[in-house]
């Protein structure tokens, strides 16, 4: 029966998805079709392989971190800031996707930084959860001495720390993404949880527009803020996960 409901709950998923993604998949096929067209013919000069391996070039580079800006590139995902996100990213298995290593010793290094990486991750973020667990619950018991309520200090103080969570971590961050990235504020919500939840696509990545200058505590306080945001998370899953069974 749970094996049922699973693959029905992914089925209707996949068609809602589907139902809105598709039409947009196709215009953008459309357009892009429309525009290299449109560009061979404007420019007799340039021919249809040429051109398609100069945008498999462009595409490979920016993959790699790198972008034309004018008649230089920009460089610096891999730079140290870069570099320590991309390790955030690993251990806590986000894995947004729009950087990797591309080297073979790169490679090999990172299997190795993740295989003891991710168990020291989860143990932090198992402590960290135990530490806001704990200081619910003597913050509860405190309520309790004082004003001498059983259930309901508990149920209080279980409310107040999922708002402040929400606040802290999913409600308030995107107004600084949207000053920092430019983004939309449903751009920033959709990737605070996108992030936390270790599903990381990588349509949405903190740092990384090489049109914009961020300050240097960036990348390490949105860091701290995805350690601490997880373990929160970690919590309301596993409230949903007992309030499920």
């Amino acid at each position: 029966v749970l094996l049922a409901a699973y693959l029905s709950y992914v089925g209707l998923g996949a068609g809602v998805l589907q139902a809105l993604e598709r039409p947009a998949e196709v215009q953008a096929a459309q357009h892009l079709l429309q525009q290299h067209w449109e560009l061979l013919g404007n420019h007799t000069c340039l021919q249809g392989p040429a051109l398609q391996r100069l945008i498999e070039g462009i595409i490979q580079a920016y993959k790699s971190g790198i972008t034309l800006q004018g008649n230089t590139t920009s460089l610096g995902k891999w730079d140290y800031s870069g570099s320590f996100f991309f390790s955030i990213s690993a251990i806590t298995t986000i894995g947004y996707g729009n950087l990797s290593p591309s080297t073979a010793a790169g490679r090999i290094f990172c299997i190795l930084f993740a295989l003891f990486g991710i168990p020291l991750n989860l143990l932090l973020l198992n402590e960290i959860g135990q530490l806001m667990l704990l200081g619910v619950q003597h913050c509860a018991r405190c309520i309790e001495e004082v004003f001498h309520w059983q259930k309901k200090a508990s149920f209080l103080i279980k409310t107040c720390a999922l708002v402040t969570g929400l606040l802290l971590f999913l409600l308030l961050p995107p107004l600084l993404f949207s000053e920092k990235e430019g983004w939309s504020y449903e751009e920033g919500f959709y990737y605070s949880f996108i992030t936390l939840s270790t599903i990381g696509f990588g349509d949405y990545v903190i740092g990384m527009n090489p049109d914009r200058t961020y300050p240097g505590w960036y990348k390490n306080v949105i860091s701290l803020w995805i350690l601490f945001g997880m373990a929160w998370l970690a919590l309301v899953i596993k409230f949903c996960i007992s309030f499920l069974e």
